[in-house]
């Protein structure tokens, strides 16, 4: 069968089910038996069955945008960018938040809706997720992906060991040695690259690693308070603070605030983001910019033109540190 089309009836024979069912399959349809759905699409799989017809002749101008959440700065940005490039392209954009489940029935919804594309924004893809989207003929790309990298899988994210260094190094260039860290939950990439990022200053200025000052937190106010208060309860606490999201900067404040410590005179605060409200807390906070708004867009760009044998599936943006008034010497 390798060197013949298969088609939906040889797949049907096969599995025992109706021509029926296996389209029904093939369009992400939900009233399918879970045990017959995997039976059926292990088959696809196994007989490399392909769609007839291109993805650019079904197209529906409908691409979906499943995120973490949608009540941060950070998630505003990925969506202003992804609705302008769809827009730019014709299409329209699907919001779906997950907000924080484990949930794989928007997948279920994405293939029955026929999408052109799914860009996924720091959530993680679900078992068996990319099988079903790719025998869906359905492209897809990780924005700041969770978890390791697949290499076949698509991906934009952005430079976090380099930022991560570069903030840090800004604060033991103002002379600070006792530096805390506060990144984002550890299953995620970035936060581990922002880690790796922070030891790699301190081992370049012969600093040492204390694991005491290394805390993870939730990317959100309250566990950049939560994260700061064990810090600074330490019976050395940290000259600075670097926080792995301009949201747990915010965090950081709100503690300084709370114990009578002046920022930066008393405590220096570096974020990651650069979002709007950088400008307007006070003192305004200095950061680690990371283009959010270019990663929606360019992803939304892959997803429409999936990336050949001459595109890299990888993307990083580059990183930049935006120096304001949060941060000074000790």
């Amino acid at each position: 069968m390798t060197n013949t089309r298969v088609t939906i009836a040889e797949i049907a024979r096969e599995a025992g089910v109706s021509e029926a069912t296996v389209s029904k399959v093939l369009n992400g349809r939900t009233e399918v038996a879970p045990a017959t759905r995997a039976r059926v699409q292990d088959l696809l799989d196994a007989r490399g069955y392909e769609r007839r017809g291109t993805r650019v002749e079904e197209r529906t101008g409908l691409i979906d945008l499943v995120i973490s959440e949608l009540n941060t700065p950070w998630s505003m940005d990925v969506l202003r960018g992804a609705e302008q490039e769809a827009r730019r392209a014709g299409a329209a954009v699907v919001v779906t938040s997950t907000e924080g489940r484990d949930d794989a029935s928007w997948v279920d919804r994405v293939t029955a809706r026929r999408s052109d594309g799914v860009l996924l924004a720091l959530a993680p893809l679900p078992a068996g997720g990319a099988r079903r989207l790719t025998a869906a003929g359905i492209p897809f790309v990780l924005v700041d992906p969770v978890g390791g990298f697949d290499p076949a899988i698509p991906t934009v994210g952005v430079t976090n060991w380099a930022g991560a260094l570069a903030a840090t190094e800004h604060l033991i260039g103002l002379g600070h040695r006792r530096i805390g860290v506060i990144t984002g939950p550890p299953e995620l990439v970035c936060s581990q690259q922002r880690v790796e990022g922070y030891r790699a200053a301190l081992g370049r200025a012969g600093l040492p690693a204390d694991d005491a000052l290394v805390r993870y937190g939730d990317f959100r106010p309250g566990g950049g308070a939560v994260q700061a208060r064990a810090l600074l309860d330490l019976p050395e606490p940290p000259t600075a603070v670097f926080a792995g999201s301009d949201l747990q900067a915010t965090g950081v404040y709100a503690e300084a605030h709370r114990r009578g410590l002046r920022i930066p005179d008393q405590l220096s605060v570096v974020g990651f983001d650069d979002v709007a409200l950088c400008e307007w807390v006070s003192p305004a906070l200095t950061t680690v910019r990371q283009p959010l708004m270019e990663m929606a867009r360019i992803a939304i760009r892959t997803v429409l033109d999936p990336p050949g044998t001459d595109r890299p599936l990888r993307i990083e943006l580059a990183t930049s540190l935006i120096t304001r008034e949060s941060t000074t010497t000790p």
